[in-house]
């Protein structure tokens, strides 16, 4: 079915980051991981020729897809032409308000997987069910003192609850990449530790990840730029040295929350 689409559109992968999921189990899994009903908004990132979006349409109220290519737009109002419940969307991800939805299902582009999903953590929804490339995925569920433990790491624990339920192989897509994918169960939730100024903590962590490999008291001195507080070297010289003399990456989120809290209490009272 899917390959038929392909051949009727003249459309072809491999370029833009196109993919195309063609396993029919796969997609069948997708879509039944995000439990969905006629009362789910749905938003899809990158619909491509839309076999995610035929079968998000049968079990969900409402389907908003958001794709960039324009030859990819037309494939998708054509198939869908009668559909009222389909709203798309082109555009760039990036640079496009999102509509309001409670339920994300994507395949998303890899080239833009991370400012993609810092900017769904924005964004106030009950269940993301969206497919990385699998080395990605693996750091939004890693934890401290691993090799993929990284700021996608604390910044992913901090908005939500992440799993990989699912690994999919190179020949599920047409044409085939050359990675390995993952399907990662993302689910919001409030922060199980308390961060004084959100902002300020994701800086933070930015900030101690882009120097890993160097002691918090130098990646934190060295990474001002992005914090800007004035008397840093007097603030770090106060902190605990069982937090400064390790590297970000033997660091939990929380006692990176802890540093942050401590830092922005200083700054503002300086």
């Amino acid at each position: 079915m899917v390959r038929k689409i392909l051949q009727k559109y003249g459309i072809r992968g491999g370029c833009h980051d196109q993919h195309f999921l063609i396993d029919e189990r796969s997609l069948d899994s997708i879509v039944d991981q995000a439990e969905l009903s006629e009362k789910d908004v749905v938003l899809e990132i990158g619909g491509g020729i839309g076999n995610l979006t035929e079968r998000l349409l049968e079990k969900a109220g409402k389907v908003y897809v958001i794709e960039l290519d324009p030859a990819l737009v037309h494939v998708l109002k054509d198939r869908f032409s009668d559909n009222e419940k389909l709203e798309i969307i082109p555009g760039d991800v990036l640079k496009l308000d999102f509509p309001k939805f409670n339920k994300v299902v994507a395949n998303l582009p890899y080239s833009i997987s991370s400012p993609i999903t810092f900017k769904l953590f924005k964004h106030d929804f009950e269940l993301g069910i969206l497919m990385y490339q699998y080395e990605f995925a693996q750091r939004m569920v890693a934890k401290a003192n691993t090799e993929d433990y990284s700021r996608l790491s604390v910044n992913t624990h901090y908005f939500a609850d992440a799993d990989i339920i699912m690994k999919i192989p190179p020949s599920a897509f047409s044409p085939p990449p050359e990675v390995w994918s993952a399907v990662v169960k993302v689910v919001p939730r409030p922060s199980s530790f308390h961060v004084e100024d959100p902002q300020f903590f994701l800086d933070l962590v930015t900030a101690v990840f882009l120097q890993r490999r160097k002691k918090l008291r130098n990646a934190i001195i060295n990474g001002n730029h992005l914090l800007n507080v004035p008397n840093i070297k007097q603030i770090v010289a106060e902190l605990p040295e069982e937090f400064m003399s390790k590297r970000a990456e033997n660091l939990e989120p929380h006692e990176l929350a802890e540093i942050a809290n401590y830092i922005f209490k200083m700054k503002a009272t300086s």
